[in-house]
C-alpha cells in the first residue's frame, strides 16, 4: 500500500470545469418516496457531507439484482453483511456477534440484539432465512450459493447456515450475505401488482427503487446517472463509527474530469484515479493518495458457439500469443498493473507460477495459419468505458494487436450501465470482463467465469464464451470439498494449467487499485484490497 500528500496546486482546463459544475447542478428529484427539492439540498452548516465522485453509480437498490463491484460497494453503505473482510485477510463481526462450527455442513451464527432496519422493522434470524432464499432466485447469485442447503432460524437471534456437504468457504460467503427486511420486502406492489421481492434487472421492481436495510445510510434521493444521496441512519446500531452525516454520489464517468473535480475542490473523495493521473494527485498538496495491487484480473473471452473460429484452439492460442501483456501494462496502464496469464493472482491457492504471458507474434502467425486461417477473419467485440481501468483503451489495443494476425474486429464500447445487458445477451463474438473472486479464493473465478454455464446452478453464469471443460468443472467441485491445504491448491492450479493450455480466455493484467481524497480524512482505514470501502467508518476531521 502507497500514501502519498499532494505537494504543488494543479491548473484546470477550462473545459473540464465546466464539466465538473455541469454534472454537479445537474440534480433533481430521486426516485422513492423521499424526494427534495434541489434549492433544499444545500447542507446546513454543521452538517458533514462527503462530496464522492465515481466512474458510475450503483444500477440498482436491489443489493441481489447484479453480482458485482459496483453494487457491493452499495451494499456495504446501505446494508451490512453478517460478517466483513478485514484488512488483513480475517472476519470481522457485523450483523453477527460471533460463529461457531456445530458439525461438517452447520455454522451457527450468533446475531446481534437491537438492531433495526431503516424501516424501523426489528432484525432476526428470520430475515437471514429469507434472504438465503431470495439469493437462490437471483440468476447472478444461485451459483454463489449453490453449496448452501436452506438456513435455519433456531430462535430470533441465532441461525444455522447448512451447506450439503463439507465446504470449506462458508466464512467468506457470510461476508455476500447483507440481511433484507423480510417484512418490508413481503406482500404486493400495488404500483404494478408483483411481488416486492421480484428480482428483475431491467425494468421497474418495488427493491431496485426502494431499500430498508440495517447499514450507516439510507437513501434518500436519487436520480439514475445523475446523483444518490445517502443520509446517516438515526437508529444505527453500530456507535462506534464514522462522522459523516451524508453522502452525495456524482457519478462522473470521464476520468480527467473526476480529476479535475477533486483538484478543484468539487468533490472530496474520488475511485478510481487513472493511473495517467497518479503522480499529479500525488505531488499536490491537501490531498490524499491511497493505492495498492489489486487482486481483479481483466479478460476477453471469446465466444464458442458465436464464431467457429473461435471453436479451434489453435486460433484462440494464437490470439493470446498475439497479445502483449506486458506493453499494454507499461503503456496504457503506465505500469499500475500486473501483467497476468491465469485468473489468479499471486498468494491465491490456484496460482500457477509456472504461467508467463506468453507474447509471440511470429508463433501466433504460425498458429493461425496451422488453424487454416492464415488470411484472418472478421468478427465483432464490446467492452464498457467506465468500468475498468482504461477499459476503452485496452480494448482499443486489443484490436490493433489481433489486426496484426488478420483478425479484424468492429469494436463498440459503452458506459457499463449498458453494458452488461448487452454482456448478458452474448450480443458479440468477444466480450471484455474483469472479475475479483468473491471469496477471495481460486475456485469462484472457474465458477463464474470458466465452469460450463448452467441456468440451473448458477455456474458459468459469465462465461460469455461458452467455453466447457468437464474436467474443470470437476476439478473446481471436488476442490471446494477437500481439506487438505496442499491437494486443493494441486486441483486449483491445475484447473489454471488447463485453462491456459486451452487458452479459454485471454488474460490481460491484475488491475490495481487506487483511491483519493482531501487529507482531513481516514481514507487508508476505510479501503481495502476488495475494493469496498467501509464509508460507515469514514471520519472527517
Amino acid at each position: 500500500m502507497k500514501i502519498s500528500t499532494l505537494k504543488s496546486a494543479s491548473k484546470l482546463s477550462l473545459l473540464a470545469l465546466t464539466l465538473v459544475i455541469t454534472a454537479m447542478l445537474l440534480v433533481g428529484c430521486g426516485d422513492g418516496e423521499k424526494k427534495e427539492q434541489a434549492e433544499d439540498a444545500a447542507p446546513a452548516a454543521d452538517k458533514i457531507v462527503l462530496k464522492l465522485a465515481m466512474d458510475a453509480d450503483p444500477v440498482s437498490l436491489d443489493p441481489q439484482v447484479q453480482l458485482s463491484g459496483g453494487m457491493l460497494q452499495y451494499s456495504h453503505t446501505v446494508f451490512d453483511p453478517l460478517v466483513r473482510w478485514t484488512k488483513t485477510g480475517g472476519f470481522e463481526p457485523r450483523l453477527a456477534e460471533s460463529w461457531e462450527v456445530i458439525s461438517d455442513t452447520v455454522t451457527r451464527f450468533h446475531l446481534r440484539k437491537g438492531v433495526k432496519f431503516h424501516s424501523g422493522n426489528p432484525f432476526t434470524a428470520q430475515d437471514v432465512v429469507f434472504t438465503l432464499n431470495r439469493f437462490k432466485q437471483s440468476d447472478d447469485f444461485k451459483g454463489l450459493f449453490n453449496a448452501f442447503g436452506d438456513a435455519v432460524a433456531v430462535d430470533d437471534h441465532t441461525v444455522d447456515l447448512v451447506t450439503n456437504e463439507p465446504y470449506g468457504l462458508v466464512m467468506a460467503m457470510a461476508t455476500y450475505i447483507f440481511p433484507m427486511d423480510k417484512a418490508f420486502y413481503s406482500g404486493t406492489d400495488p404500483k404494478n401488482d408483483k411481488p416486492k421481492d421480484l428480482i428483475l434487472k431491467t425494468d421497474y421492481t418495488f427493491a431496485n427503487y426502494n431499500e430498508s436495510g440495517t447499514g450507516a445510510f439510507t437513501v434518500t434521493d436519487r436520480e439514475q446517472g445523475v446523483k444518490i444521496v445517502f443520509t446517516r441512519f438515526a437508529d444505527y446500531w453500530d456507535a462506534n463509527t464514522g462522522n459523516v452525516d451524508e453522502i452525495v454520489l456524482t457519478p462522473i464517468g470521464e476520468a480527467p474530469t473526476r480529476v479535475a473535480a477533486l483538484l478543484s475542490g468539487d468533490v472530496d473523495f474520488i475511485m478510481p484515479v487513472p493511473p495517467n493521473d497518479l503522480e499529479r494527485i500525488g505531488s499536490t498538496d491537501g490531498l490524499n493518495l491511497v493505492t495498492m495491487s489489486g487482486g481483479r484480473i481483466i479478460t476477453f473471452q471469446l465466444n464458442l458457439k458465436r464464431l467457429e473460429q473461435f471453436a479451434n484452439p489453435k486460433v484462440r492460442q494464437a490470439m493470446a500469443y498475439a497479445y502483449d501483456n506486458n506493453g499494454v501494462v507499461a503503456k496504457v496502464m503506465k505500469g499500475f498493473a500486473t501483467a497476468g496469464a491465469q485468473n489468479s493472482p499471486k498468494g491465491y491457492q490456484g496460482h500457477n507460477p509456472a504461467l508467463q504471458p506468453r507474447f509471440d507474434l511470429e508463433k501466433a502467425k504460425a498458429l493461425m495459419a496451422e488453424a487454416g486461417y492464415a488470411e484472418g477473419f472478421a468478427c465483432t467485440m464490446i467492452a464498457p468505458n467506465n468500468r475498468y481501468v482504461n477499459d476503452e483503451k485496452i480494448a482499443q489495443a486489443f484490436v490493433a494487436m489481433m489486426s496484426k494476425i488478420g483478425i479484424t474486429i468492429s469494436l463498440k464500447t459503452m458506459p457499463k450501465a449498458q453494458y452488461w445487458d448487452q454482456f448478458d445477451a452474448q450480443a458479440a463474438d468477444i466480450q471484455m470482463i474483469g472479475w475479483h473472486s468473491d471469496t477471495e479464493d481460486s475456485a469462484n473465478f472457474f465458477e463464474y467465469l470458466n465452469m460450463c454455464p448452467n441456468k440451473d446452478t448458477g455456474k458459468g453464469q459469465y462465461n460469455s464464451g461458452n467455453y466447457c471443460n468437464p474436467e474443470v468443472d470437476q476439478l473446481t467441485m471436488d476442490s471446494n470439498k477437500e481439506t487438505n491445504v496442499e491437494k486443493r491448491a494441486a486441483m486449483l492450479q491445475k484447473v489454471e494449467q488447463i485453462l491456459f493450455d486451452d487458452a479459454a480466455f485471454i488474460p490481460l493484467h491484475w488491475q490495481n487499485l487506487s483511491w483519493a481524497s482531501k487529507d482531513n480524512m481516514n481514507t487508508e482505514d476505510i479501503v481495502n484490497v476488495m475494493n469496498f470501502p467501509y464509508f460507515g467508518n469514514l471520519v472527517i476531521k
